[in-house]
């Protein structure tokens, strides 16, 4: 134990003098320009757009006349030849630090060294080692190479000045009266303040980085899990029109008398290929559905796909939870595509949650418009009536009607409105003119000529 302790105080010692060569003395005269200041400081935000040119070298402007300031302090205090004198040993460490931080903070420490040793004839009263001039620019030069450097570097600096007051007053004879301890009390505040502001805009900045990357792998994980709900759905449409196939490619043979042999050939590739794409999808869909959670609870995996003609049971259950909602259809109700119906069933679905969710105690309505060459949706809400719990979901839900009307080729505005304060959702679907394939009858398909004596099913 008595071994170990003297290794580890040794090695500490070695640590601390290590970060101080690399901090105090490798390339300590090395180039650093001052930077203007960021566009997202508070300064650049608010003023004009020709001044933040200006504006961002507000801090050199500040350092210039802090150093033309004690300059002439020095002057007027000293009016004889050693005013100049006492005004460059002050001036110049604060301009260096525009260029040169750590060096002007040498340069402002070997002035002090020059005025603690008397070899700068000063009258009584003035201040020693550090005259008024240079102690004002002694603490500004260390404010901005704390501000700029890590905040060991700031401990580093104040306890080599520290180090120079102590021997001051060590040999301090009454003479001069030292104001060593003065700097360093009142450094030493400045310095704590300048590290600790620093310390808490770094982690606000860290706490807004990973906040920013929150948000953003929460949207990204929604886009996901609503493309993945969105394959399920596809592949229960897909699967059914695959099984027609394959039954009707089975069955197409036995409607024709006398088949040639090529045709029942190709009918038979064509049931082959259907069933064999049928079981991938089913193997898709068991890996998905294995994978990820469905996020509709109001269907197993072997019910039916919800249409728009089921609105009503999902309006039951919205009024049941609390809820108003007003139904209207305008419009010729006629028969859309089963992904089409499916789509618009979720969007209002998400758009009724979110009222639930954001606008409790407010009223809904739901107007669904059949018009001419495609479906019209609006769901509009309310403002909310009682106290809104926080959600940390909130927004997530239009990413998802986003990506179903992205699919399928639709527009969709979303937003507050300015009337009232509710909530208004706006989609519009574009859907052919034309029948859709899934209603088409077997002899309008290219098949038509082989089985003109039945329609296909």
């Amino acid at each position: 134990m008595t071994q170990t302790i003297p290794r580890t105080e040794l090695r500490i010692a070695r640590s601390a003098l290590s970060g101080l060569r690399q901090d105090l003395f490798e390339d300590a005269f090395a180039i650093r320009p001052l930077p203007p200041l960021s566009s997202g400081h508070p300064l650049m935000r608010r003023a004009p757009e020709r001044a933040r040119h200006y504006v961002g070298r507000l801090p050199h402007a500040a350092l210039t006349a802090c150093a033309f300031y004690v300059m002439a302090q020095s002057v007027f205090i000293v009016p004889d030849e050693v005013g100049p004198v006492l005004a460059l040993l002050s001036g110049v460490p604060l301009l260096l630090t525009l260029f040169r931080p750590v060096g002007a903070w040498w340069l402002s420490f070997g002035a002090s060294v020059v005025t603690g040793m008397g070899l700068l004839p000063l009258e009584l009263g003035m201040g020693w080692p550090w005259p008024i001039p240079m102690f004002t620019s002694h603490i500004v030069v260390m404010v901005v190479v704390a501000a700029r450097s890590r905040p060991r570097v700031a401990a580093e600096i104040w306890l080599i000045t520290a180090l120079l007051g102590g021997v001051v007053e060590h040999y301090d004879d009454d003479m001069y009266g030292s104001d060593a301890f003065r700097m360093v009390l009142v450094s030493g505040l400045v310095l704590c303040a300048v590290v600790t502001g620093r310390s808490l805009r770094e982690s606000k900045r860290a706490i807004a980085v990973q906040e920013s990357a929150t948000v953003e792998e929460r949207s990204r994980r929604t886009t996901l899990e609503e493309r993945a709900t969105i394959a399920r759905e596809l592949h229960d449409v897909v699967a059914h029109h695959m099984s027609v196939i394959a039954i009707q490619a089975e069955a197409a043979p036995y409607r024709v008398e006398n088949p040639p042999e090529e045709l029942t050939r190709s009918f038979a590739t064509i049931r082959e290929n259907a069933v064999i794409a049928l079981t991938e999808l089913r193997r898709v869909l068991g890996v998905v559905r294995a994978d990820a959670s469905d996020g509709y609870p109001d269907a197993g995996p072997e019910a039916p796909q919800p249409t728009l003609a089921t609105l009503d049971s999902l309006f039951m259950g919205v009024r049941a939870a609390g809820l108003a909602v007003d139904h209207v259809t305008t419009g010729a109700v006629r028969p859309l595509p089963q992904g089409v119906e499916l789509s618009a069933y979720r969007i209002v679905q998400e758009a009724l949650s979110n009222a639930l969710r954001h606008a409790p105690g407010s009223t809904a309505r739901v107007e669904v418009s059949y018009v001419l060459g495609g479906l019209g949706l609006r769901v509009v809400n309310g403002p909310p009536t009682k106290a809104v719990s926080p959600s940390p979901g909130m927004g997530q839900g239009l990413l998802g009607m986003r990506e179903r009307v992205a699919m399928l080729d639709g527009e969709i505005r979303a937003g507050e409105r300015e009337e009232d304060g509710g909530y208004e959702v706006t989609v519009f679907i574009p859907v052919p003119e034309a029948p859709a394939a899934d209603t088409v009858p077997l002899e309008k398909a290219p098949l038509e000529k082989v089985m003109e004596s039945e329609p296909g099913a």
